[in-house]
């Protein structure tokens, strides 16, 4: 799941690269069609990637310390 935001973000922010570098940006180009979505996922996708990495990283240490705390006894 966190390879998928932050991939389809990073791909969103591409994107934008090309069609600025295209000429999309020019006369307002960026307000019509697909191209608002694809320009505010990266602002949104980035920052959920972020906390999903954060939450998987503390379910994995909780889960760790479960199966040490079995192992002792």
């Amino acid at each position: 799941m966190v390879a998928a935001v932050v991939g389809a973000s990073i791909l969103a922010f591409i994107a934008v690269m090309i069609g600025t570098a295209a000429g999309a940006g020019a006369d307002d180009g960026f307000s019509q069609g697909v191209w608002p979505f694809v320009f505010m996922f990266p602002l949104i996708g980035l920052p959920i990637g972020f906390v999903l990495i954060i939450a998987l990283m503390v379910v994995s240490s909780l889960r760790r310390s479960r199966a040490a705390r079995e192992n002792k006894r």
